[in-house]
């Protein structure tokens, strides 16, 4: 499978036509244009901000994990 031909891309041109309307193109086409600045923008900007590791948080001995059971302090 490779690139669509010629006629390939007019029925695919002619099948957008009758879904959109021929005056909804070029707000279609100015709606992908825009929203493909603004991805490149902000993968830029990602790429610019430093990601930091998170900290790795040390288990305390006063927070109960799930795995244990509560002791009970009164004996039968």
């Amino acid at each position: 499978m490779g690139m669509p031909s010629g006629t390939e891309l007019l029925i695919i041109f002619g099948i957008i036509v009758l879904l959109f309307g021929a005056k909804k193109i070029p707000d279609l086409a100015k709606g992908l244009g825009k929203g493909i600045k603004n991805f490149k923008q902000e993968m830029k900007e990602v790429d610019e901000v430093e990601v930091e590791t998170p900290k790795k948080v040390e288990k305390s001995d006063e927070v109960a994990s799930a795995d244990e059971t509560p002791k009970s302090t009164t004996q039968a």
